[in-house]
């Protein structure tokens, strides 16, 4: 990793610091990533067959995961993983149940109601990668809260498996959720599968999940055109860590592994106000990384990575909100009380023994987190995520006679006499 002293960088070192590694390449990946939607756009999926033949490796006449395969994924995964993923479902719902917003209804005026009422989205796309690291857990973060808001066409995207298989742990997981449908595709033509529909697969109303650049940017660039709603940019994954020198070195260091080893374009790093804790951790990154499987991965990652010495944790904070974190460690020895300094995360982790990974699999919280900066101004995946939000209004005589003349005097000094006419007939009615 790169050791940086922070007051002693300009203003444009300080901005290359904080790149992320998708920020170098995002040219490269944007022209094949509008490639391959623009194919399965028009070829649909013939296209599709052509590109996971490609990428994956596999050639598959259909991509819906059958009722034998189910079965073979229940058979095949083991009772210890099905009952650890059972109890993380249990926290996940019990957590996203508490924060379901409620429809509510008020009397703005005398004769006057205005109403939010909530309904599901209709079609919903859900990608769990499934590529270097099978990820179960992604279903069931994004199964459960499609399932609270009851949404009544769900359907998952997978990659792969060289034999042409779904991973089986992942079916577990969709099918302990509800899932309506899970289809063998990866990448970013599952994205515009998803977005655009194809002859064997339906267009959806809003598409979730994490993935890597390829994936965030086929999400982005089907959102750009209008085409389909999604959560955020998710992925690739990053972690930064505010640490004083009371943190054990050890922790953090193993902290920053558990996100570089996601693959190399993650990106982690460590700010500390303790030069002596940056070396330690530094230490600990190359012991851990020789005991790690896929330490080359890890590597990778930690070259783009950072620790960076900075004078005080106030301006830890201040560098953490301008880079605005998926996961934000704070390994400080009194966490809480520095949590109204952060303005921008994905998700906070507060104190020694709460490790990131707990969020990632069972704490209860969701791991569909914006990156690359997005937590500025979005927030990870809830029960709202996978609804709308619709406002009702209505007016009485007694109403429109009581605040018809405000419409009036606005819809006048806008130059809008349509709109003001459309509420003076109405009081004159009221008046006769």
């Amino acid at each position: 990793m790169n050791r940086l002293d922070w007051p002693s960088l300009d203003a444009e070192a300080r901005r290359v610091a904080l790149l992320r590694p998708v920020q170098q390449v995002a040219a490269e990946t944007r022209d094949a990533v509008a490639a391959l939607l623009e194919d399965v756009r028009e070829r649909g999926d013939a296209a599709l067959r052509e590109i996971t033949a490609r990428f994956d490796k596999v050639a598959l006449e259909g991509f819906e995961v059958g009722e034998e395969e189910f079965a073979a994924a229940e058979a095949a995964v083991s009772d210890e993983l099905k009952a650890a993923m059972g109890q993380a479902a249990q926290r996940i719902e019990a957590f996203h149940k508490a924060g379901i917003a409620q429809p509510y209804a008020v009397e703005t005026a005398p004769g006057v109601i205005c109403e939010r009422i909530l309904r599901p989205i209709r079609r919903v796309g859900l990608y769990v990668p499934a590529g270097t690291a099978p990820l179960p857990s992604t279903a069931l973060m994004l199964g459960i809260p499609a399932r609270l808001a009851g949404c009544p066409e769900v359907l998952l995207c997978t990659p792969p498996r060289k034999d042409g298989s779904a991973d089986p742990a992942v079916l577990v997981a969709a099918g302990m959720t509800g899932v309506s449908r899970v289809l063998k595709l990866g990448g970013a033509q599952a994205i515009a599968a998803m977005a655009f529909g194809t002859g064997s697969i339906g267009k959806c109303d809003k598409l979730f999940g994490p993935g890597n650049s390829y994936v965030t940017e086929a999400k982005q660039q089907v959102a750009r055109a209008g085409v389909v709603a999604i959560d955020m940019p998710a992925g690739p994954s990053e972690v930064l860590v505010i640490a004083d020198g009371g943190a054990d070195p050890a922790f953090v260091a193993a902290d920053l592994l558990s996100q570089a080893e996601h693959g190399p374009d993650s990106q982690v790093l460590l700010l500390s106000d303790d030069a002596g804790l940056l070396a330690a951790v530094e230490r600990q990154i190359e012991l851990q990384l020789a005991r790690l499987p896929r330490a080359d991965i890890a590597r990778i990652a930690l070259s783009a990575s950072r620790l960076v010495k900075v004078e005080s944790l106030e301006q830890a904070f201040a560098i953490s909100n301008d880079y605005a974190p998926e996961h934000l460690i704070l390994a400080l020895r009194e966490p809480r009380a520095w949590l109204d300094q952060v303005q921008a995360a994905g998700s906070v982790f507060l104190g020694d023994f709460t490790p990131e990974a707990l969020g990632d699999y069972c704490s209860g919280t969701n791991h569909v987190l914006p990156t690359s900066g997005a937590a500025a101004a979005y927030s990870g995946v809830n029960v709202s995520s996978f609804q709308n939000s619709v406002s009702v209004q209505s007016a009485s005589l007694a109403g429109i006679a009581g605040i018809g003349a405000c419409a009036v005097i606005l819809a006048t000094a806008e130059g809008l006499e349509a709109h003001a006419n459309a509420v003076r007939l109405r009081m004159q009615e009221v008046a006769a």
